[in-house]
């Protein structure tokens, strides 16, 4: 396999874990903000730490990536 090829796979690969947590704790907190919206300073302080701890792996995984491509 070419060795592009497999950095491109391994970086869509890590970019897609961070954006499925994206995708799934964003409707998880809507759907818990509609059940109970009195709890809505909680459930927004965890979907944020959530939200930033999936960001900050895709980063690493981003630096990673680029490294690898350097010949």
């Amino acid at each position: 396999m070419d060795r592009n090829l497999a950095l491109i796979l391994i970086f869509g690969l890590c970019i897609l874990g961070p954006c499925f947590v994206f995708a799934f704790g964003s409707s998880a907190s809507i759907n818990a903000l509609g059940r109970n919206p009195s709890a809505a300073p909680k459930i927004f302080t965890a979907m944020i730490i959530s939200l930033v701890f999936a960001q900050s792996l895709a980063l690493v995984a981003m630096l990673i990536v680029f490294q690898l491509f350097m010949p």
